[in-house]
């Protein structure tokens, strides 16, 4: 398929179907002119209220809490909105800035972060957050961590030190929560992970449990069980396999066995990516499988984390996954009724769909569709996004192209 012939079918599977004119980009919301400015820009959407409103101690009083009925969030979504969010971002963060509009625009958001962690772990701020009421802050303490570990330069190495110190305090607080038996193990061994690249005192057991138990959890094929059983879901994106990696970039060395662990989950991540990639259709569309659906485009953080990394499949080009990627978020996140008046996200897959979310699912919750975003740590001039656009593998085999057969990783 030749560029003309592919621009021509991608805009017909935006524009053609009366069905899904609930995705036209909403009137006056222009559309950015490239891919990439179209990324920066939901980034900024997602970042503004988050960040600004935690920096200037009015997150408690200004996020809403959108939440199923008769639950009760309240004590642990803004921990939520701010781990994810940041595990998204710091990559992007992490590209130092420069004289360009993106380039001054990530140092203003560098700082922001820097001043929101700061006010997160303060106890004598009024946004001071929850590490430790109730089990879901050992999950997006965790997520936070991540961030920071995505993000040495930016966060770690220019947060005050007084702010490192009740950062460690916070963490080390979450070890009070026990994690149940599934991937909340990983929590916990991110939490450590962090703790240790911020020089602190770090528990090697919890990785190396985590780390265990998720090689015997492993099905074959790229994918691992959420515990002992498997799910038709996107678990493995949202949490299992990222973690695995992070956790391992900074622990690989610590014991010949992680150094091993580290090769496998590596290849299985590719694996799992691949068929990630094959998953988005040629409208940007995706299976709206097992639960946790609100996290929208969060579902390919595993393929967005491959992409930051230079660790894509075989035959999978880095500018495939960018038009694949790209497809997803306007697919996701220029429909209407996405954000509310004040620009927060609301409940939804596609739009605002609230009994999409489940009794754990809040407002802070739904900004781990951040992490799709990862790819933007990459410079410009990188191949993922100076590359002409390619068709992704369902473009391919939907316009009567070739494309590359599936072959399962051999176990």
């Amino acid at each position: 398929m030749n560029r003309r012939e592919l621009l021509k079918f991608t805009a017909a599977a935006f524009a053609a179907p009366t069905t899904l004119g609930s995705l036209v980009t909403p009137q006056g919301v222009s559309e950015p002119s490239d891919d990439r400015a179209l990324w920066v820009d939901t980034l900024r959407r997602l970042a503004n209220p988050v960040l600004e409103h935690l920096a200037n101690e009015t997150l408690r009083t200004r996020m809403p809490v959108e939440q199923a009925i008769g639950a009760d969030r309240r004590n642990v979504t803004h921990l939520e909105a701010l781990g994810r969010l940041i595990a998204g971002i710091a990559p992007w963060i992490e590209l130092p800035g420069d004289s360009t509009a993106e380039g001054q625009l990530r140092t203003h958001y560098a700082a922001l972060a820097c001043r929101a962690i700061d006010r997160a772990v303060e106890p004598s701020s009024p946004d001071y957050l929850n590490f430790t009421r109730d089990k879901q802050p050992l999950v997006d303490a965790a997520f936070l961590g991540q961030g920071v570990i995505r993000a040495r330069r930016a966060l770690r190495d220019n947060l005050e030190p007084r702010t490192v110190r009740n950062l460690v305090v916070a963490l080390e607080s979450t070890r009070a929560i026990a994690p149940p038996f599934n991937n909340w193990l990983l929590f916990s061994a991110m939490i450590e992970a962090t703790l240790a690249t911020l020089g602190a005192r770090w528990d090697r057991m919890r990785i190396d449990y985590a780390l265990r138990q998720h090689e015997q959890w492993y099905k074959g094929d790229g994918t691992y069980g959420d515990g002992p059983s498997f799910h038709w879901d996107y678990y493995n994106s949202f949490v299992i396999q990222p973690m695995m990696i992070d956790v391992l970039d900074v622990c690989r060395d610590e014991m010949p066995v992680w150094k091993d662990l580290a090769s496998r989950v590596e290849k299985r991540a590719r694996r799992y990516a691949a068929i990630l990639e094959r998953l988005i259709a040629p409208d940007g569309s995706f299976p709206a499988i097992g639960r946790s659906l609100a996290y929208r485009f969060g579902a390919f953080h595993l393929l967005a984390q491959m992409a930051l990394r230079h660790a894509l499949p075989h035959k999978v080009s880095p500018a495939q996954v960018r038009g694949a990627l790209t497809a997803v978020i306007r697919r996701t996140m220029r429909a209407p009724h996405t954000f509310d008046a004040d620009g927060w996200l609301r409940i939804g897959f596609c739009g605002h769909q609230p009994r999409v979310g489940e009794p754990y699912i809040s407002t802070g919750s739904l900004y781990l569709c951040a992490v799709g975003l990862l790819p933007l740590g990459l410079a410009p001039t990188d191949e993922f996004w100076s590359a002409q656009t390619e068709p992704w593998t369902s473009v391919r085999a939907w316009s009567g192209q070739g494309f590359a057969i599936d072959r399962a990783l051999p176990t």
